[in-house]
């Protein structure tokens, strides 16, 4: 079994990073309680950045642990993911779903979002 890890280097880390995402993102990825935005970088790796507001997700616990599933989920995906900045934006709503619902509807925009990235890598 291959062990997939999450450092630093696979994190957006500086507000510059994720404005680069946000200007103008080529792939998107989008349900009722995600959006995911991806760039091409200039990396052989792809790099992850979470966004909850406090107003999707009043309390810390909750914002917390729907990053750890977001993060965990990602861990998993990253290999299909090569050369793109991506960010998660939670949206309302999202403190709904059970962990068991948050992985699935992560893991269905994680393939929907390789899949979209592929296709853009491949057009351009």
């Amino acid at each position: 079994m291959t062990q997939y890890a999450y450092p630093r280097e696979l994190r957006l880390l500086t507000p510059v990073d994720f404005q680069n995402v946000f200007n103008n993102p080529p792939v998107k990825a989008v349900s009722r309680e995600f959006t995911m935005l991806a760039k091409p970088n200039d990396l052989a790796y792809p790099r992850l950045g979470v966004t909850i507001s406090k107003k999707t997700a009043k309390r810390a616990v909750d914002r917390n642990k729907i990053k750890r599933i977001v993060r965990e989920t990602y861990r998993l995906k990253q290999h299909k993911l090569s050369g793109f900045d991506i960010i998660v934006i939670a949206k309302p709503g999202v403190t709904k779903l059970d962990n068991h619902a948050l992985s699935e509807l992560l893991n269905y925009l994680w393939r929907k979002l390789s899949k979209r990235c592929v296709q853009y890598s491949s057009a351009s």
